[in-house]
């Protein structure tokens, strides 16, 4: 274990039993290095503002804020490695900047070592599409996150374009594809807008209340459609 996940590991036990303490002599035993260097590991991590305390007596030891979150102190290659893969996939979606923004901070976080061998690897992986001039417009993103209604230029399969009034709801992906899922008003119903055939999108001032979405009101009638989410729950 490096000093940078150990460092990573330690919060997250102090984290784990908080209130409770920890001495440095179970924590020596635990990470397999000596007291001393528990001690050193916990300066920095003081210096560096993780609240850590120590608390007197025999059954003290180190303690942690429970409510303390610690920004990951690095990521492994394969960790790295898949964060590129699944941020690259996102270069023609509504979320594209954002996962730019991410993906700067991944390089940030990794060290030069294992950036080093993550890039030579990510160089063997290559994403395979269909060429699209357009991309989807990015207000569709944050549309999303605000809850206001859109106004977008919409061309069908025949190339006959409308203007239309949405209510964005979600999202569906199937390969290069991304859907816009929203409350049409000029149909009155749910509709799925392909996002490359949306060629402009513009927020509008209303914000009207959410309307509820789940698989079944999407009637997906081939595929597997799944969820993405923490990791937490299943997809």
């Amino acid at each position: 274990m490096t000093r940078t996940d150990r460092l990573y590991a330690l919060v997250e036990e102090l984290r784990a039993v908080a209130p409770r303490p920890r001495s440095s002599r179970w924590l020596a035993e635990k990470f397999g290095v000596s007291s001393r260097t528990i001690e050193r590991d916990v300066s920095a991590l003081q210096q560096g503002g993780v609240p850590i305390w120590a608390e007197p007596g025999r059954a003290g030891g180190y303690c942690l804020d429970p409510a303390h979150t610690l920004a990951p102190l690095g990521f492994t290659v394969d960790e790295a490695l898949a964060m590129m893969i699944s941020l690259g996939a996102l270069a023609t979606s509504p979320f594209r900047e954002a996962a730019a923004s991410a993906l700067r901070k991944v390089v940030a976080v990794t060290d030069d070592r294992r950036l080093n061998e993550t890039a030579l690897l990510a160089t063997r992986i290559h994403l395979l599409g269909e060429h699209r001039s357009n991309e989807a417009p990015r207000e569709l993103a944050d549309a999303l996150r605000t809850g206001h209604v859109l106004q977008i230029a919409y061309s069908d399969r025949n190339g006959i374009v409308t203007s239309r009034h949405v209510e964005p709801m979600g999202f569906v992906v199937k390969g290069s594809d991304w859907y816009l899922i929203a409350w049409c008003r000029l149909r009155n119903g749910l509709r799925a807008f392909r996002g490359d055939r949306i060629s402009t999108a513009e927020s509008l001032a209303e914000r009207p209340p959410r309307r509820p979405l789940s698989a079944q009101d999407l009637g997906i009638v081939y595929g597997e459609l799944r969820r993405v989410g923490t990791g937490e729950e299943s997809l």
